[in-house]
């Protein structure tokens, strides 16, 4: 692959990572319409500033190697978000099934950027830019743990 391949290989990489991140806040804002607890709502919209931050971060990098970032979601986010729309129109909504959506999501977001990390075709020469996918992953882990522990708990209260 030349370099020119490779640096818009690297490009399309993080803009499909920007899309995810896209999908994430698009999730999280339904997720703050899905519940009344207002600390539910905290913490999601906590997790829409992160994305947000990582959004920020991303196209600096796109930037640096010359390219143009994204916007918008990826089509299966549309697609899921779509279902969502449709699931809550017949399903009440309770914490339970509104952070069991949040899980699915993060589970998404890490396989994005698990997947960009270990893209054999992406030779991340920049360690900087290996770091801050890594970061960006390590907060994502956290995140599906925190959120999965509140569904955990949601259930149980249920």
């Amino acid at each position: 692959m030349g370099t020119l391949q490779h640096i818009q290989h690297q490009i399309s990489a993080l803009n499909d990572l920007i899309k995810i991140n896209n999908d994430r806040i698009a999730g999280y804002q339904k997720a703050v319409e899905g519940t009344e607890d207002a600390a539910l709502k905290t913490v999601f919209d906590g997790y829409i500033d992160q994305s947000k931050g990582y959004i920020n971060q991303l196209n600096d990098y796109i930037h640096v190697l010359g390219g143009s970032p994204a916007d918008g979601t990826t089509l299966s986010g549309k697609v899921y978000h779509a279902w969502m729309d449709v699931k809550s129109a017949f399903a009440k909504k309770d914490n339970h099934s509104v952070l069991a959506d949040c899980e699915y999501g993060e589970d998404v977001a890490k396989g994005s950027y698990r997947k960009a990390l270990d893209d054999k075709e992406l030779i991340w020469e920049d360690e900087k830019v290996v770091t801050l996918l890594n970061n960006h992953l390590s907060g994502l882990k956290i995140a599906h743990d925190a959120i999965k522990a509140l569904r955990d708990s949601s259930k149980q209260v249920a």
